[in-house]
C-alpha cells in the first residue's frame, strides 16, 4: 500500500491550510484531534458517509494539517501540531479555540 501524501514542513502554505480549515466538517475533525490526539479514521461518523469523510481526511492531509499513519488495514490520523506551530505559531490553537466556541454556540441555540 502506498503511503499517503504529506507535504514537507517547508511546503506548508497558509492559504492552503486556511482553505482546508474553512469547511465545518474538517474544522470539527481538527477540533476533535486537538482534544483526543491520534484516532482511527473509522472513529468519526456523525452521519457522514465513508466517502465524504475520506474526502475530508485527504483535504486535511494534503494541506499539511494532519498526518495519516497506516497500521495493517487501519488508518490513524493526528494533527501535525509541531510542524504547524513552528511554521505558523498560534494558528492551530486559535482555530481550535474558535471552533469550540462556535460548537458551543450552536448547541446552546
Amino acid at each position: 500500500m502506498r503511503p499517503p501524501f504529506h507535504p514537507d514542513r517547508d511546503q506548508l502554505d497558509l492559504v492552503t491550510i486556511l482553505a482546508a480549515l474553512s469547511d465545518p466538517t474538517r474544522l470539527g475533525i481538527v477540533a476533535t484531534l486537538a482534544e483526543v490526539g491520534e484516532v482511527s479514521c473509522s472513529s468519526f461518523g456523525d452521519g457522514a458517509t465513508k466517502t465524504a469523510l475520506s474526502y475530508h481526511y485527504a483535504k486535511l492531509r494534503e494541506a499539511g494539517v494532519t498526518l495519516t499513519r497506516i497500521e495493517g488495514t487501519q488508518r490513524f490520523i493526528s494533527l501535525r501540531r509541531d510542524d504547524l506551530d513552528r511554521m505558523f505559531p498560534g494558528l492551530l490553537d486559535s482555530v481550535v479555540t474558535n471552533a469550540r466556541r462556535a460548537s458551543l454556540a450552536g448547541t446552546a441555540a
